[in-house]
């Protein structure tokens, strides 16, 4: 896979998890009527998210560590919510283990001395 298509699935995906964690605590399946204060995980995903649209190999690497709470979020959820919820907690781990994925690609490809 050329470096540029692991880019732009990684710039998909981040994208879909914030939508996804937004639409989650806001309208889908929030904690509380009206949404939450939850919904505020968003953010620490939306630092890196420029980085990652110009192909910032910082922005990566500070990403793929950050990616495996929404993971863990995802899999607890998973585990011991119920309803729409436990459906939406799949979808937010499968993002972010295919967002992990997309990101060690694109690291791989851009590593220092490398000619990519």
């Amino acid at each position: 896979m050329p470096s540029s298509t692991a880019q732009n699935i990684s710039a998909i995906l981040l994208i879909a998890l914030i939508l996804l964690c937004l639409a989650w605590e806001l309208w889908l399946a929030p904690l509380r009527p009206h949404g939450s204060w939850l919904v505020l995980k968003t953010l620490p995903l939306l630092l890196p998210l420029f980085g990652v649209l110009h192909g910032r190999r910082k922005a990566y690497q500070w990403l793929a560590l950050l990616v495996w709470l929404y993971a863990l979020e995802g899999s607890l959820r998973l585990y011991v919510e119920t309803g729409p919820s436990q459906y939406l907690a799949g979808a937010e781990l499968m993002l972010a283990l295919g967002l992990f994925a997309s990101i060690a690609r694109f690291l791989r490809s851009h590593r220092p001395g490398s000619d990519a």
